[in-house]
């Protein structure tokens, strides 16, 4: 799972996993005053500084590990070690701040990963049309997009669900005849 800044990649991981997840939240000090735009998120206090880890078994000997990425520039480092020899990938957007989700959907079109974008839903009166948001972010027409809230098992459920399929889909159409 990856995104901007305070998205809800945490959130997200926490309410799928059916362990506890692995968190490595930090509180934000003065440190990340003019290095970490805090606009639209003022009430965040913590940050994920390395990943959130969680697990969720599918079936018998078929399990997901659920990675959830950190959002701020400078730790985009590490989203080359957390993404290889991953199936697919979740971006999380927030509308209130559309363009922190344009590095995550860059990054995973220039590696050629399937990937799905969820629209965490933070308020439901000011939650613009999906093809609005299709066109804001110039993704194509392939590229699954979907309203969730990250709060929810079931909304994030059905998001894994409908990546897994694109990336089935996609995989299917990659192999030779």
């Amino acid at each position: 799972m990856a995104g901007g800044f305070g998205v809800g990649k945490t959130t997200a991981v926490g309410s799928i996993s059916e362990i506890d997840p692995l968190r490595t939240e930090a509180a934000m000090t003065s440190a990340s005053v003019g290095v970490d735009d805090t606009s639209g998120v003022d009430a965040k206090t913590t940050t994920t500084v390395a990943m959130d880890f969680g697990r969720l078994t599918v079936a018998d000997g078929l399990v997901l590990y659920l990675f959830g990425t950190p959002g701020q520039d400078r730790f985009w480092f590490m989203w080359d070690e957390l993404t290889r020899g991953a199936v697919g990938a979740l971006v999380l957007i927030d509308t209130r701040r559309l363009a922190d989700g344009f590095p995550a959907v860059d990054y995973f079109e220039q590696r050629d990963l399937p990937f799905l974008v969820g629209v965490n839903v933070f308020d439901p009166n000011h939650t613009p049309p999906l093809e609005e948001v299709r066109t804001a972010l110039a993704l194509s027409d392939d590229v699954p997009l979907m309203l969730c809230d990250a709060r929810n098992r079931e909304s994030v459920r059905m998001l894994l669900i409908e990546l897994t399929s694109h990336a089935l889909k996609r995989a299917k159409a990659a192999r030779p005849g």
